[in-house]
């Protein structure tokens, strides 16, 4: 297997600006073969032991690229899920001096601690190329997230590739933490937000409903620009040549009127006290989720478990989709159980078996946006829809491939559903993700 001509561009180019930063992103759109251009790079670049952080589900895809393309026979790998990542590279120092102070007495259980931290810090230091995929992850703004303080405290030192199809969806904001991760990044001379905030944003008031608090929305693409396009790499599917067209349509289902009178009591009491449990809508925000759960036909207690009340969706999906192969898409977790009673054996949450029989494949948003082939699938159908703009463009271009002409993506809304105008929100997010390419 060979790599496409522009894919052995985008390492050469990758290359050459580790070479001279050691800081390199590539911000390639969705399915045009990051991960082979990260690989190819980390081989041209002479690596030895390569460190790549990815999604779970991306991890065996990411195996078998490394695998089918011969990298293997350049250096070794390490593939890792962002979320066992501290694992390899050792605990954050804090939590290491609590357990050592936790074990103070006994001497046996330390030694075996401190070697155990010890091979950790070997191993970290036996890597000499980072590959951190989906990048975007480390955009929270403006305190960083926990999973990008421990990348940062740890790999300091290390040339990093970052790769992502969407690095800003919301904000240009969102970059500063993923070009603040070592010292070679663009913005390590800007220790905190806030200090960055001061030159790169127009900080605005907004008024909510527990005070005030600041805006920093409105980043200077132009400054930030100036800075970090000496270490980006931009490329778009119709560079790579894709011509697929994603054609989405809205399908409407009348929920049960118990579903309805649920919500309007909940609007108005903001309580419904069951037998053995209750939901609670005391605030905006929990009112605001209720509804959402609610209008796809399941609800979580105050005591954490979910149930399902209406099985609405899940029966209009298997009956408007009979005998296709289709990615189906929820939210909340008692989603999956309603497509389970509905679907029965026809329905599998493994993407090997997806792959390898007829089955449709449920996948949780989130955990299933990024990383992975869909292009078994005829068609992607939402149960629900997430408010994350990430969650939109990622997930919907799953199917897409360089062969393929066109892609369906259907909605499934509740008829006088919240679903509507979450989609316009989040369909109107688009415009920072876009002008990067522009850019």
């Amino acid at each position: 297997m060979k790599l496409r001509d522009y894919q052995k561009k985008i390492a050469t180019e990758a290359c050459e600006i580790l070479n001279r930063l050691k800081f390199v992103y590539i911000s390639a759109e969705v399915r045009c073969g990051k991960t082979l251009m990260a690989l190819e790079a980390s081989r041209l670049f002479g690596a030895k032991n390569v460190l790549f952080v990815t999604k779970i589900k991306a991890i065996s895809s990411v195996q078998g690229d490394y695998d089918k393309f011969g990298f293997s026979e350049s250096f070794k790998i390490t593939i890792v899920n962002t979320e066992s990542l501290h694992t390899i590279i050792g605990e954050l120092e804090v939590k290491v001096k609590a357990k050592m102070k936790e074990l103070k007495d006994n001497k046996e259980k330390l030694e075996a601690y401190q070697k155990k931290i010890d091979e950790q810090k070997k191993t970290l230091d036996g890597f000499d190329l980072i590959i951190s995929d989906e990048h975007h992850k480390y955009g929270a703004y403006p305190k960083p997230s926990g999973g990008q303080k421990l990348f940062k405290e740890k790999m300091q030192n290390k040339p990093v590739v970052c790769l992502s199809g969407t690095p800003s969806p919301e904000s240009y904001s969102q970059l500063y933490h993923q070009l603040n991760l070592t010292k070679y990044a663009p913005f390590s001379n800007y220790p905190t937000f806030y200090k960055w905030a001061k030159d790169f944003v127009e900080v605005r008031q907004k008024k909510l409903p527990h005070g005030t608090i600041n805006d920093y929305t409105r980043a200077d693409r132009g400054k930030i620009f100036k800075i970090i396009n000496g270490y980006f790499i931009t490329y778009t599917q119709k560079q790579a040549g894709f011509t697929t067209t994603i054609n989405e349509e809205i399908l409407e289902v009348e929920m049960l009127p118990l579903t309805y009178s649920v919500i309007k009591k909940l609007e108005k009491d903001k309580v419904i006290q069951g037998d053995n449990d209750v939901i609670l809508a005391d605030t905006g925000v929990k009112l605001m989720q209720k509804v959402h759960q609610l209008y796809s036909g399941t609800v979580k207690f105050e005591s954490g478990e979910s149930i399902v009340l209406d099985y609405s969706k899940a029966s209009f999906i298997k009956q408007k989709f009979q005998g296709k192969k289709i990615v189906i898409f929820y939210k909340f977790k008692a989603e999956l159980d309603a497509l389970k009673s509905v679907f029965k054996d026809y329905l599998t949450t493994d993407l090997n078996e997806f792959n390898a029989s007829e089955k449709s494949i449920a996948l949780q948003i989130v955990s299933g946006r990024e990383g992975i082939n869909l292009s078994k699938a005829s068609a992607i159908v939402y149960y629900n829809i997430d408010f994350s703009a990430v969650s939109y463009w990622q997930s919907r271009d799953r199917m897409t491939t360089i062969d393929r002409i066109d892609s369906k993506v259907y909605w499934i809304f509740a008829k006088g559903g919240i679903e509507h105008e979450i989609y316009k929100t989040v369909a109107n997010k688009k415009d920072f993700t876009l002008s990067i390419y522009k850019q």
